[in-house]
């Protein structure tokens, strides 16, 4: 019983702890209506401890399920996922996900002594809100970007593993030069894959690109002295001399 109260399962919209509180809320009503005589004696005590069991836990049940609430709340805020949501023929920006964001994380006050779950999902979603929130906004911005990229990843998933069982090979490198022509071969026509391209307009997809690169820029910037720190000074040095070279030839020239 005990195992039931704390099964595992795949998070976050499964939460296996409160599947198996209701089952066992369920099994214990079932005990308690049957008749009592000497064949029914066993389950009638099972029934007691199965109560047992349910009260034990019961406030930490009632906790869990208010926290899988404003879970909800979340990713109806979030517009998530949407499939079942009407944004995609509604007008939605990002500064709109943003405040109603704010407005819950303000109306979100749980009991930190008496409520665990929730005060454990509170410092999650400010810790999470703060660090990524900017970077979750943008999709919102532009018509036709989902705000996952789950099913992409899922396709080039199924990519990567096709790659290693065709080379023998762990690298997947190879599909970043031709992994674009492996997506135009499982598609069912050119035509739905141009649809597919066209749900973002090209204006929207360069600014966009511009503002991933230039966010990424202090990253790779970063990674380029983990893995090459010789040859990422050189090039530095050797940009700031040109840039030395060009101010001097630009303070030299004639107004």
């Amino acid at each position: 019983m005990a195992k039931a109260v704390n099964r595992p399962s795949r998070k976050p919209f499964h939460w296996g702890g409160l599947t198996g509180y209701r089952q066992l809320e369920g099994i214990a009503e079932a005990l308690r209506s049957m008749a009592q005589d000497a064949d029914t004696a066993y389950l009638h005590g099972l029934a007691g401890q199965v109560d047992r069991v349910l009260q034990k836990n019961r406030w930490l049940a009632q906790d869990l399920a208010q926290a899988h609430l404003w879970l909800t709340h979340i990713a109806a805020c979030l517009r998530y996922p949407p499939a079942n949501s009407e944004w995609a023929g509604s007008e939605l920006s990002s500064e709109q996900v943003r405040l109603e964001m704010e407005q819950l994380l303000q109306q979100f006050l749980p009991d930190h002594k008496r409520q665990p779950a929730q005060s454990a999902l509170q410092c999650a979603w400010r810790r999470l809100w703060r660090t990524c929130g900017s970077d979750l906004l943008p999709c919102y911005d532009i018509r036709g970007l989902p705000p996952d990229n789950l099913k992409m990843e899922a396709l080039f998933g199924q990519l990567r593993g096709h790659q290693r069982r065709i080379s023998g090979q762990k690298s997947t490198r190879p599909l970043r030069d031709f992994g674009q022509y492996q997506v135009l071969l499982d598609a069912q026509s050119e035509e739905e894959l141009l649809r597919e391209l066209r749900q973002v307009s090209q204006k929207d997809y360069r600014e966009h690109r511009g503002r991933l690169a230039k966010a990424e820029e202090p990253r790779q910037q970063l990674y380029r002295w983990h893995r090459d720190p010789l040859g990422t000074a050189r090039r530095l040095v050797e940009q700031h001399s040109a840039r030395r070279t060009e101010l001097a030839r630009n303070a030299s020239a004639p107004s």
